[in-house]
C-alpha cells in the first residue's frame, strides 16, 4: 500500500449526489473546490488549497483508490464498502449524506411473501451481491444472483429474476416501472475513508481535515 507524495492531500469523490453533499463539510475545513465536475472535463479538480485536490472516480473505485493509495481520503456509501471489503481502509466517519435504503423489489403482483416461505429458490438480479448473499442468508432463503450493473428494474418485468436488491431514495422509480418494495433492510449514508498509511505519514495535515468533516455532519 502507498500513498500519494510530495504533501499534496487527495480526495477521491464520486460525482453527483455524494459530490454535492460533500461540499460543505468541505467548506467547513475551509476548502472550495474551484470548478463544477459537471461542466469540466478535468479528473483532478483543483481547491482553494494547494495542498488539496480532488480527484473525479466512479463510486465503486472510490475504496479501491483510497485502499492502494491513488487518494488519501475519500467518501463512498456503505453499500459500496461492504462490497468492497474494506480492506486496508480506516473508517473514521458516517457522514450522514446520501441517504437511501437497500431494498427488495419485485413486480406488480408477485407474492414474494409466498416466494420465500415455500423455501423454493428465487432468481434475484443485483449488482449488491456480497449484500443480498448474507441477507437472503440470514433469512434462510436460496437465491439464484444475477449481477446486473445497470436497469434493475427490467429483470423482474422481462422475466431475467423474481425479485431485484437495489438502492431506493423515494421509490419514484419503482413505482414507475410497476415494482414494489417489498423488503427494506439495510439504512445507507455515506463514509469518509482514509488510506491508513496516509492517516500516519500526512496525520498533521489529516487529523484537522477529520476534525472539521466530524462538527460539520448534517443532523437527522
Amino acid at each position: 500500500m502507498s500513498t500519494p507524495s510530495n504533501g499534496m492531500i487527495t480526495l477521491a469523490l464520486s460525482k453527483g449526489r455524494i459530490f454535492e453533499e460533500t461540499l460543505p463539510l468541505l467548506a467547513a475545513a475551509g476548502i472550495e473546490v474551484l470548478e463544477d465536475p459537471e461542466k469540466s472535463r478535468k479528473l483532478i479538480l483543483p481547491t482553494n488549497r494547494p495542498d488539496v485536490q480532488v480527484v473525479l472516480v466512479r463510486a465503486t473505485d472510490v475504496p479501491t483508490y483510497v485502499q492502494y493509495g491513488g487518494a488519501d481520503l475519500g467518501v463512498a456509501g456503505k453499500d459500496i464498502l461492504i462490497e468492497h471489503g474494506g480492506q486496508g481502509l480506516y473508517q473514521p466517519l458516517d457522514l450522514n449524506i446520501a441517504k437511501c435504503r437497500m431494498s427488495v423489489a419485485v413486480r406488480e403482483g408477485f407474492d414474494y411473501a409466498a416466494a420465500v416461505k415455500q423455501g423454493s429458490r428465487i432468481r434475484v438480479a443485483t449488482k449488491y451481491t456480497a449484500i443480498a448473499r448474507q441477507h437472503f442468508a440470514d433469512k434462510g432463503v436460496h437465491v439464484d444472483l444475477i449481477k446486473l450493473y445497470g436497469s434493475m428494474e427490467l429483470a423482474p418485468l422481462t422475466g431475467l429474476a423474481d425479485a431485484i436488491v437495489d438502492l431506493v431514495s423515494t421509490g419514484k422509480t419503482l413505482v414507475a416501472n410497476h415494482l414494489v418494495e417489498v423488503e427494506p433492510f439495510m439504512q445507507i449514508s455515506s463514509r469518509l475513508v482514509v488510506n491508513q498509511a496516509a492517516l500516519k505519514l500526512k496525520r498533521d495535515q489529516l487529523r484537522p481535515l477529520i476534525d472539521a468533516f466530524a462538527s460539520a455532519i448534517p443532523k437527522d
